[in-house]
């Protein structure tokens, strides 16, 4: 498995300030999902600072398919980057 960091700017969540609440539930439900499938390292989101998680996962394609995930609850583009390569390949 490969750890993938997925983050997004400063700046990226333009979102209206009253939809936050529906922004963070949203997120908080891909973080669990993502921990329940057991890809879920690290991450930290921040209102309107920007954010980061960290997935392990068994492919690049797997680490975006998460991406848009997150892409979709937080309401902005994520970036997608190769962190931890697999020792083993």
């Amino acid at each position: 498995m490969t750890r993938y960091l997925i983050s997004f700017d400063d700046g990226a969540m333009t979102f209206p300030e009253e939809d936050l609440p529906d922004v963070a539930k949203a997120a908080h439900e891909v973080v669990q999902e993502a921990q329940h499938a057991g890809v879920w390292v690290f991450g930290q989101t921040k209102k309107h600072i920007g954010g980061f998680s960290i997935v392990d996962v068994p492919s690049h394609e797997e680490a975006l398919r998460w991406a848009a995930k997150i892409a979709v609850a937080c309401r902005c583009a994520q970036e997608v980057r190769e962190l931890l390569p697999d020792p083993n390949v």
